[in-house]
């Protein structure tokens, strides 16, 4: 059987697993995430960024609405669509943040909303999708952000090979990708992108466990 069908009937595994954890703990998410304030300083430059003109925001990966919440609350002019795989994560979404529009869309599926916006903010999108997959969203991203506008991305940088189920408390798992910062600085350019910002934010895991995440924030130019 060929080798490349193999990868992509496991990939599709995965992102279907790691879907339907999302859509069943999307409340527990947004018990533990909801407030969580370490990423204010990477939104704050978002929304100081942004001129007065450009009010046009998609988020991909909105789970419960905690980013669109904060940008909303400095920035209430901004015209913001947050799209998630998740129907739960939606339904949270919308009852957290009434003002916002949210709808279920595959981050893989961008570019079927036919719709250009000033910045694209992807919290913890990309660990989800596999090498392949990242590329392809940050060149869908390329196309739909305006001239001047912002891409945000959160990711943990690391090897390919870190790469692996991650189980939590509930027992359910989801698939997780590291990527090396490289390839997207590289994937990043390619697309049209100068990095404007970059922040290493240090998490604590409930199990104690300590990690760095890393925000890029890209301009298209």
């Amino acid at each position: 059987m060929d080798r490349d069908f193999l990868f992509n009937f496991s990939t599709m595994d995965h992102y279907k697993e790691t879907a339907a954890t999302w859509n069943k703990l999307a409340n527990l998410y947004e018990e533990r995430f909801m407030d969580l304030t370490i990423y204010n300083e990477s939104y704050d430059c978002v929304c100081k960024t942004l001129s007065k003109e450009q009010t046009a925001v998609l988020e991909v990966g909105c789970g419960p609405g905690m980013i669109a919440k904060y940008l909303l609350e400095k920035r209430p002019d901004l015209q913001l669509l947050g799209t998630d795989l998740a129907p739960n994560m939606i339904a949270v979404a919308r009852k957290n943040v009434p003002e916002a529009q949210f709808e279920i869309l595959d981050s893989k599926e961008i570019c079927s909303l036919n719709q250009n916006f000033d910045a694209i903010i992807s919290g913890f999108c990309i660990p989800y999708l596999n090498s392949e997959d990242t590329k392809r969203f940050i060149s869908d991203a390329g196309k739909i952000i305006n001239q001047n506008g912002l891409l945000y991305l959160s990711f943990m940088s690391g090897t390919e090979e870190q790469s692996g189920y991650q189980t939590g408390s509930s027992g359910d798992r989801v698939y997780f990708y590291y990527h090396p910062e490289e390839n997207i600085l590289r994937q990043l350019e390619n697309s049209g992108f100068e990095v404007l910002k970059r922040f290493l934010i240090p998490f604590e895991r409930a199990n104690g466990m300590k990690e760095e995440h890393l925000v890029l924030i890209a301009s298209k130019q």
